[in-house]
């Protein structure tokens, strides 16, 4: 179908066209995830006024807000968010878009999903852990404000202080160690922060783990 004709499309109607499976409707579905990759929330606006779902997931299985989220695409997030994308979609891999938001650093993002209800919590990896994994202490420090809990720790036991170490995050680890997380937690291979220090060689946070009281 030619752009000008797409365009005069009622929102309705391409709501009835798009489980057909029409080339032209895919197409648009392809254009609503670029325009939300590359944070173009005009083109995101005016795809979801013409019948596009803000909850339209990929090829990939991401929800249109887990891409905003991991992209940083604020605008795009925040047209999502108020054309009613839930704010707690997880995609095939268990992700929400709070869970990238905080793994990539994006904490207006997170502040978006935040205000609109999206949790902070939540059952397996959390937005702590993953936030501590990429480094982004100022969104560590925002999450506990928010109440993440500190010691939440992953299927595998893996705890955010604990991932810290394993990446090398030091400044990380002893924002985590100063806000009260249990330094002598270990994994299901019964592995510890401070194990993972060591393997790193990183000397300062294997001293720190030791007087924070962590054994072994």
């Amino acid at each position: 179908m030619p752009p000008e004709l797409r365009r005069a499309v009622p929102a309705v109607v391409f709501a009835l066209l798009v489980p057909l499976g029409g080339a032209w409707a895919q197409g648009l579905l392809d254009d609503f995830f670029l325009a939300v990759e590359n944070d173009r929330d005009r083109e995101v606006r005016a795809l979801v006024a013409r019948g596009i779902g803000a909850d339209s997931v990929d090829a990939a299985g991401d929800p249109a807000i887990v891409v905003a989220a991991r992209s940083g695409s604020v605008r795009a997030a925040e047209v999502l968010l108020a054309a009613g994308a839930k704010p707690d979609a997880r995609n095939r891999h268990g992700d929400t878009a709070m869970m990238l938001a905080a793994l990539n650093g994006h904490l207006a993002i997170a502040k978006a999903l935040r205000a609109q209800g999206a949790s902070v919590r939540g059952p397996g990896w959390t937005p702590l852990i993953y936030a501590a994994t990429g480094g982004h202490d100022e969104i560590v420090r925002w999450l506990l404000d928010e109440g993440a809990e500190i010691n939440a720790a992953s299927p595998n036991g893996t705890t955010a202080l604990m991932m810290a170490a394993r990446e090398n995050r030091y400044a990380t680890a002893l924002l985590l160690i100063e806000r009260g997380a249990n330094v002598n937690h270990r994994n299901e291979n019964g592995a510890t922060a401070l194990d993972w220090a060591r393997r790193n060689d990183d000397a300062a946070l294997v001293e720190r783990l030791r007087r924070a009281g962590a054994r072994g």
